[in-house]
């Protein structure tokens, strides 16, 4: 069904539309379609300021969500006509391969990236006092990776490494610049990596708790720390038992942390409540971005993988110390 109607809106774009895009280069030559933010900001690093002729699409730009995005028929072109594609290749991704087989370009390099990572890839974890899985649905679950890969500069540097790769095999003769910019972006990733495990060794606590849902797994599993959420990964559930309230706010009693973490976008709630079932309560609530909601206007703001995630180290020491 989904492959059918992809063919149909494909049909339909090739007839009546052009080759616009979300957020672009300069240049009508090669052309690269992504999928998140992170992708594209190291996109566009390896590129660097005056990039050869190369058009660059994020396709996920109005800060739609990655596991509830569902392409339209404008994104199905982009796909279909580009020379590079990159997306994660995890279970939200699973609209990905219908896609490109409705490809026009017979050289399209795809990066997925969880298949960069190969056995580095992590699988989702319940840890104790998370929210159960409902019944039934453990039965049919299958493996499933954590698609959050971008959260940890330690993974990224490897990722980035790979983009720059295939960028360097679809534009060979600016190869030498792209490496000048991949080799001085990566000394700022390598930067903020040992700037991270500084932050963690340093750090009074070695244990975050988080009042919502958990897409930190790289980042927690590259550093060294330990965790307790609500839920696991990027979970549909929105409401927590009262058995995992307590028993999270017991950790933070038994741990004497003096903060509590959610993501952004959050309300909070679950949060609040888990700080008000804790002795003292007075807990804090922080908040770690997962560049999950990234707009085009963000990116014209001037928002970067770099900045958002120096944010989240300034957060991880209050949090941990």
């Amino acid at each position: 069904m989904m492959k059918r109607w992809i063919s149909v809106i494909l049909a339909c774009v090739l007839v009546f539309s052009g080759c616009g895009t979300n957020n672009k280069t300069s240049g009508t030559g090669k052309k690269i379609a992504v999928t998140i933010f992170p992708e594209y900001d190291w996109i566009m690093n390896i590129l660097g300021d005056n990039p050869a002729d190369m058009d660059v699409t994020l396709l996920l730009d109005s800060g739609a969500d990655l596991h509830s995005y569902q392409p339209s028929a404008q994104d199905i072109m982009k796909i279909a006509d580009c020379d590079l594609f990159v997306c994660v290749g995890g279970e939200s991704d699973a609209w990905v391969d219908d896609a490109l087989k409705e490809s026009v370009n017979p050289n399209l390099h795809v990066v997925k990236l969880l298949d960069v990572l190969g056995t580095q890839a992590k699988q989702e974890e319940t840890v104790e006092g998370m929210e159960a899985e409902e019944e039934g649905e453990e039965e049919e679950e299958e493996i499933e990776y954590d698609e959050h890969i971008w959260l940890s500069p330690r993974t990224s540097i490897a990722l980035v490494r790979q983009l720059a790769d295939a960028v360097e095999e679809l534009d060979s003769d600016n190869k030498e610049t792209y490496e000048a910019n991949t080799q001085a972006y990566l000394v700022e990733l390598n930067t903020l990596d040992q700037e991270y495990r500084d932050a963690v060794e340093s750090a009074e606590y070695d244990t975050l708790i988080f009042g919502d849902r958990f897409p930190f797994r790289y980042l927690t599993s590259d550093y060294g720390l330990k965790y307790y959420a609500a839920f696991k990964g990027c979970s549909a559930e929105t409401e927590a038992s009262f058995e995992t309230i307590l028993f999270l706010a017991g950790k933070m009693d038994e741990l004497k942390l003096p903060h509590i973490l959610k993501i952004e976008g959050s309300d909070g709630k679950i949060a609040q409540t888990i700080i008000d079932n804790t002795k003292t309560q007075d807990q804090e609530i922080l908040t770690l971005n997962s560049m999950q909601g990234i707009t085009s206007a963000d990116i014209q703001n001037g928002v970067t993988y770099l900045q958002i995630m120096r944010d989240n180290l300034d957060v991880l020491k209050e949090a941990l110390n």
